[in-house]
């Protein structure tokens, strides 16, 4: 989901910069690291690192978000036995390419003598290798920051979507909320009094955003940060109870989906699994870089528990009705409207975190050429901009289960299944790579391409018809009155 390693605040004049930010590195900056790589893992050392268990939260935190809400949707597009099996599957394959990832960013800094690479400097010295592509390697960088900064404003569009979708039932229900959990016959927020559409939601979502990415310093979130991941923590725990208590029996639910829905499924799973851009920064920062391999096996066992449980629980438990996030099929007392309002606001925390990355990506080289006078506003303004773009993609994409799959489909998919194979192989074809290894990655890759092509078709092709549907419905009401 991040890029890695410290920014420039002054960059180079380029619009993708060879260093990248991310979220880690604002709120847990690197220690010092050496003068020149070091062999068995002592590029960082020292005891100013993170710690196991600070690293493995890191993890957790780095791919645990609004995707997990949206994995029982993800099932039900699967199938009851398919969906599970495919997360599983896809679970697997996505902690490989990370630990490649690792693998040959390892490899290509004992070879130019570098303490770390990040994500796209790994790209780009691994095209080095080849004779043909080491002209155009700078591009190795440039694409995979291009992917990084698509994802992250992707994800922001998303937040805009999932807090304005669960405000608006909040509201629309707060009349006949009670301190009653009983189920209902839909097993959804019933909506009571009807308010206005929900991108108007999403305007005035719009000032508090801006405000929020002028914070100088992500640092200063950093409390709020933690009160977040406890609040979602908590919130999270009283959906598997909910879920978990309201299974209905017996349960007469497909076990294999439609095909033409399996897409929105992978583009829904690789959402939820792209955290591949959180490997690097957490591996350099770790104090016994060593132990980080058991710290990605860990960590990603229990996110794809999480992932498998929650999506499968849910739709076991909602059936048929269950939407873009399992919030919005939570009943209408006041435990379960608190936990939507709990969650939008570890959300909106959220929200600078994920905006960090793209912002020092694209602002620092424009404000380079600007005298020190207007530095600041035009750093504000450039966020201003930043912010009012996603949120204006958001108001034209307002179906949060779509904008998710397309987001999945449209970047997650190369950074998180199709960039690593390809990666090892232009690394280690120098070295030889065995028939097994280079047939392995060509059907990861294959997966990924698939994945890519079929599921955005898929999402842009539901977009314009639920688009058109609302229009019609739009049109219609309004000749009846």
């Amino acid at each position: 989901m991040m890029a890695s390693s410290d920014v420039d605040t002054r960059g180079e004049g380029s619009l993708f910069s060879d260093q990248n930010p991310s979220e880690m590195d604002a709120l847990c900056p690197s220690p010092p690291g050496p003068s020149r790589p070091q062999r068995h893992y002592e590029r960082i050392g020292g005891r100013t690192g993170t710690s196991f268990c600070q690293t493995l939260i890191h993890l957790l935190k780095g791919n645990i978000g609004t995707g997990l809400l949206g994995l029982p949707l993800a099932v039900k597009n699967a199938g009851l036995v398919l969906g599970p099996v495919s997360l599983l599957c896809m679970g697997v394959i996505a902690v490989h390419c990370m630990r490649l990832l690792v693998k040959c960013s390892h490899h290509l800094s004992v070879k130019i003598n570098r303490p770390s690479l990040t994500y796209g400097e790994a790209a780009q010295y691994g095209m080095e290798n080849v004779s043909w592509l080491r002209r155009h390697s700078h591009w190795g960088k440039r694409t995979v920051n291009l992917f990084l900064i698509i994802t992250q404003l992707g994800f922001c569009c998303v937040y805009f979507v999932f807090l304005s979708d669960n405000i608006k039932q909040v509201v629309e229900a707060a009349n006949a909320t009670t301190f009653n959990c009983q189920i209902n016959y839909t097993n959804q927020t019933q909506v009571l009094v009807p308010s206005f559409d929900s991108r108007l939601y999403m305007l005035c979502f719009l000032p508090p955003f801006i405000l929020l990415v002028f914070t100088p310093n992500l640092k200063y979130l950093a409390p709020l940060s933690l009160v977040a991941n406890l609040i979602m923590t908590a919130s999270l725990i009283l959906i598997y109870f909910y879920s978990l208590t309201n299974i209905h029996y017996p349960i007469n639910l497909p076990k294999v989906g439609r095909a033409k829905d399996y897409p929105l499924f992978f583009g829904t799973a690789i959402f939820a699994f792209e955290g591949i851009g959180v490997v690097l920064p957490l591996e350099n920062k770790m104090q016994r870089p060593q132990s980080f391999t058991l710290v990605l096996y860990l960590g990603m066992g229990i996110v794809t528990f999480l992932y498998i449980s929650l999506g499968t629980i849910g739709y076991m438990c909602f059936g048929e009705h269950i939407v873009g996030s399992i919030t919005l099929n939570l009943p209408n007392c006041w435990t379960y409207q608190a936990v939507k309002l709990l969650y939008c606001f570890g959300i909106f925390i959220t929200f600078a975190l994920q905006f960090y990355v793209p912002a020092e990506i694209l602002i620092p080289p424009v404000v380079a050429r600007v005298s020190e006078r207007w530095e600041r506003p035009v750093d504000l303004l450039l966020r201003t901009a930043l912010v009012i773009f996603t949120c204006a993609l958001a108001v034209l994409i307002p179906e949060l289960d779509l904008v998710i799959s397309l987001v999945g489909s449209v970047s997650s998919s190369f950074l998180a299944l199709i960039f690593p194979p390809i990666l090892q192989v232009i690394t280690f074809h120098t070295e030889g790579l065995s028939p097994i290894v280079t047939a392995r990655n060509a059907v990861i890759t294959l997966i990924g391409l698939i994945g890519f092509l079929t599921g955005t078709y898929i999402a842009i092709v539901e977009i314009v018809a639920r688009n058109a549907h609302k229009s019609q419905e739009t049109f219609s009401t309004y000749m009846v009155q």
